[in-house]
This record gives C-alpha cells, sequence and structure tokens, in this order.
C-alpha cells in the first residue's frame, strides 16, 4: 500500500535557526473543525496538494488541533510600540508559526495560524479568535492582493466547533495565513531592548538570509538590510494611500521587515476622503488615521533603526547614529516618489512634469471637501478622460466645483504621448471598481456568523478581479447607504 504524502513539504529554518527567538508549542484540541473557506489557488502556488487538504484531516490542522509532519510549531516573541508606548513583551499569544514551504517559484513562505489558542505569551487571554474577525482578514487580505499590494494571505479558515465569549458567545474560528516572514521591527525590539545585542545580530542576519540574501556576508549589511526595510515600506506606504487603505492599528509589533501588510484588525477603506478618518474604535486620538500613516511609518522604522543601532558601527556609536538619520531620511522622498509615480498612473499620465503635485493635491482637497467617494472619482475620471466628465461630476455636491480641475488635468493629458483611450486604459488598470465596501464587508460576516457563507464567497469572487467591471455587481461599487450610519471597526482578539 502506497503512503500518502505528507499534507506540506516543511523546511522550518525559524525553529532550526532561532532558537531562543521562541517557545515550541501545539495548538489547542478542538470539538469540532470545519473548513469554511479554503484558497485553492494560493494552495497550488505553495505547491500543497489542495484535495488533501480539502478534507476532515485538513480542517484538523488548519484548526491547530492536530500537527501535520513535519511542522514545528512555535509562538514567536517580540516586543512593540503599541499607540506610542512600548510594550516590552508580546509575542504570538493566539497564534503559531506551523513551519515553513518553499513555493512553486521557489520563496520561502510561513504557514501561520491566528485564532489556535493561548500561548506562554497570551497574558491572560484565551488565545482563541472569532469568526467575523477571521473571516475579515481572509477577505481584506485577498482583496489587497487583488490590488497588487503586497500582503500576508489566507490559505484557510475554519470554524472550531464551539463558542468563544467576546461580548456574548460566538463561533469560534482559526484562520490559516501565508506569509514571506512573520519577522517585525518588535521582533528585534525584544532583544534591544534587553541589550542583547548578539542576539539582534543573529536575527537581523537571518532576516538577510529570508528577504535580501545579495547583502549576506557583506561589509555593511547591517546598514544596507535596514535600507531596504525603508524603500520596501515607503512603497507599501504609498500603495496604501493611493488605494485609500487604512491600517488602524500601525504598532511596530504590526511592521514587517518583509513590507507586507499584516494583521488586518480595524482596518476599513476610505470612502468619502478625508485624510482625518479613522475607523479603529481604540484610536481615540487619530494617531493611526489614514493621512498620517506614511510618518507613522516612518516613526516605527526609527524605531528599527534603535534595535539596529549597535550593529552599524559597534566602535562608534555616534557615526552609526548618522548612519541611520541618513538612511531614515530618506523614507519622506521614497515615499512621495512611490506616491507621485502611483497618482500619474491614476491619472493617466507617464511622463513627470513639475507642478504635478499641486494638480493632485488640489484634487484631493477638493474631495475632502465636497466628501467625494474616493474609489469611485478616480475611476469615473476614465471616462472623463474619453471626453465623458458626467458621472466624475456627480459625484460632487456642486458639479461646477470639478470643472476648473478637470481643464487644468485634460491641458496635462493633451501634453501626453498616450491617446484618450490608452488613458483611459492606464487608469482602469490603476483605479479599481471594486473594494471591500465596509458595508458589503459587515453583511457577509453577520450571514457568515449565522451560519451563511454565501456572501462571504460571492463578495471574494467579485474582489478578486478588482479592476474588471462585473455584470450584474453594481451593488458591489456603491458606497455604503446612509442607513448603515458611521462605521467603527474592532481588533479582532
Amino acid at each position: 500500500m502506497t503512503a500518502k504524502p505528507p499534507l506540506f513539504q516543511f523546511d522550518n529554518s525559524y525553529a532550526r535557526d532561532l532558537q531562543g527567538f521562541y517557545v515550541a508549542w501545539e495548538g489547542a484540541k478542538v470539538p469540532a473543525p470545519e473548513l469554511v473557506l479554503f484558497n485553492r489557488e494560493l494552495a497550488e502556488e505553495l505547491g500543497l496538494e489542495a484535495d488533501a487538504l480539502q478534507t476532515a484531516e485538513g480542517a484538523a490542522v488548519f484548526a491547530g488541533a492536530v500537527q501535520p509532519d513535519g511542522a514545528s510549531p512555535l509562538a514567536q516573541v517580540y516586543a512593540g510600540h503599541q499607540f506610542g508606548g512600548f510594550s516590552p513583551q508580546l509575542g504570538d499569544g493566539r497564534a503559531l508559526l506551523v513551519g515553513e514551504v518553499i513555493d512553486r517559484n521557489g520563496k520561502r513562505r510561513d504557514i501561520h495560524l491566528k485564532g489556535s489558542g493561548p500561548t506562554p505569551f497570551s497574558r491572560g487571554g484565551d488565545g482563541k479568535a472569532v469568526l467575523g474577525p477571521v473571516l475579515r482578514e481572509y477577505i481584506l487580505g485577498e482583496a489587497m492582493h487583488a490590488l497588487k499590494i503586497p500582503t500576508t494571505r489566507a490559505l484557510a479558515a475554519v470554524t472550531t466547533g464551539e463558542m468563544v465569549h467576546r461580548e456574548g458567545p460566538k463561533p469560534g474560528a482559526v484562520l490559516t495565513r501565508v506569509a514571506a516572514s512573520h519577522l517585525r521591527v518588535g521582533t528585534f525590539q525584544f532583544f534591544a531592548a534587553r541589550g542583547q545585542t548578539d542576539k539582534v545580530r543573529q536575527l537581523a542576519d537571518y532576516a538577510i538570509f529570508r528577504h535580501d540574501p545579495d547583502l549576506s556576508g557583506k561589509d555593511g549589511r547591517y546598514l544596507g538590510l535596514f535600507s531596504r526595510v525603508i524603500e520596501r515600506q515607503a512603497e507599501l506606504m504609498a500603495s496604501w494611500m493611493l488605494a485609500g487603505f487604512i491600517h488602524g492599528v500601525m504598532n511596530t509589533d504590526n511592521t514587517t521587515i518583509s513590507g507586507e501588510t499584516i494583521d488586518y484588525g480595524p482596518c476599513a477603506f476610505l470612502e468619502a476622503y478625508d485624510p482625518a478618518t479613522v475607523f479603529s474604535s481604540i484610536d481615540h486620538g487619530g494617531r493611526y488615521a489614514f493621512g498620517r500613516q506614511p510618518s507613522i511609518m516612518q516613526w516605527n522604522l526609527a524605531r528599527l533603526a534603535e534595535a539596529l543601532l549597535a550593529l552599524f558601527e559597534p566602535d562608534n556609536l555616534d557615526k552609526a547614529v548618522d548612519l541611520a538619520s541618513t538612511e531614515l531620511g530618506r523614507f519622506p522622498d521614497l515615499y512621495r516618489q512611490h506616491w507621485l509615480h502611483g497618482m500619474r498612473g491614476k491619472l493617466g499620465l507617464t511622463r513627470e512634469v513639475d507642478g504635478d503635485q499641486d494638480l493632485f493635491e488640489d484634487l484631493l482637497s477638493l474631495m475632502q471637501q465636497q466628501k467625494v467617494d474616493y474609489t469611485l472619482l478616480f475611476r469615473h475620471l476614465g471616462d472623463a478622460a474619453i471626453g465623458d466628465p458626467e458621472k466624475a461630476r456627480r459625484l460632487f455636491v456642486d458639479p461646477t466645483s470639478l470643472d476648473p480641475w478637470l481643464t487644468r488635468w485634460q491641458d496635462r493629458l493633451s501634453a501626453e504621448d498616450l491617446s484618450p483611450r490608452l488613458a483611459k486604459e492606464q487608469m482602469d488598470t490603476a483605479n479599481p471598481l471594486y473594494i471591500p465596501r465596509n458595508h458589503k464587508v459587515e453583511e457577509a460576516l453577520a450571514a457568515a456568523e449565522a451560519g451563511d457563507y454565501a456572501p462571504a464567497v460571492s463578495l471574494l469572487e467579485v474582489l478578486k478581479h478588482p479592476f474588471t467591471e462585473q455584470q450584474d455587481r453594481e451593488a458591489y461599487a456603491q458606497p455604503a447607504p446612509d442607513s448603515f450610519g458611521p462605521y467603527r471597526t474592532f481588533c479582532g482578539t
């Protein structure tokens, strides 16, 4: 009789190379794990046997109740600045890194569980998750991937067959997340705060192995790593701002070394444009408001610089500070370059022209004054590029307020080499028609909690092709109705 192949072909470098950076642990037993969403496309990209995972055995593995062959489940330790205050020990309080696989493109990817039960880092919590936040992360992560924004992704969502208390009983659930790694700014902070420079160095060498192998063994590699993280995060912040995405909890433990978006807790997308927009119920001071995200990221990167400082110039602290400051000072210009490039794409422009930033910012000011839907305006400007501005104008309380800006933009377009039709085609590949509209996400979560997963599946199908107009899907492109009211999001702990 031929033995079944293992569900995963693991190669667990974190467990193997970083002993002392985690606690080996296993997930809690659960009564009745059931697979409710499965990302077959991602499973195939990871080189997994998708059919074998869509079984009762797969559901038990995704719940954390069964350890698959070759796994080395562990809870990672890290620290972090949370809303500006430093917590010296956080760690995976309800999560486990199961192991790593090499995908079909030769990239190393983490297989990670969220909601699999308490760990030594749970700080008194039950370590579990409930269905709503698990599905939110699944939906938002897949939407971001389709929008071409670097992100962790969801492989599976399972219910556990138990009720978990979160302001009343809720269905328990576990998310299986895939990431380039789970290294965070807070991972470095944990060891730096304890003066464990050798471990900071060991972690930095591991990060280079994972994300910047061309730096391995080179002089200046630690400053080079810091520089690469700055570059990745500058590009990520621009992509968030261009899409209208608000993370909601940009703590340093939610800031990755890989440059991926991670931890979709109180996140959401803008509708009416306003840089001061905050959805998170716990962000009382607006620290992580939409418009503040780039500056907060630079602040987070400064914390990474502090953690790495002893590696830059071990015998000359002043020089190390100067090197770090110089690198960190690049962030605003890097971010601005990515943002300007992205805005040109959103407006059908290819050449760099002085005055573009004023043109873009004047449009945003108009949008803010008139409370215009961010996603729809950019999408409808594609029609304006071919001579039909009415859809865009109708989004304004006073449609005539847009006209002077339209004239300036159309003059700018006329100086391009693109025809109006090609400009619209470019714009339609940069401006989504479909984003995870907040009311649609909430509808899907509420239905799932009542046992109906069809709305979540339909929403995921629409979001898989955000730039392509889909027949009979008009409702997915519309802002929330007035009856939806002010929107608030909550952490999924």
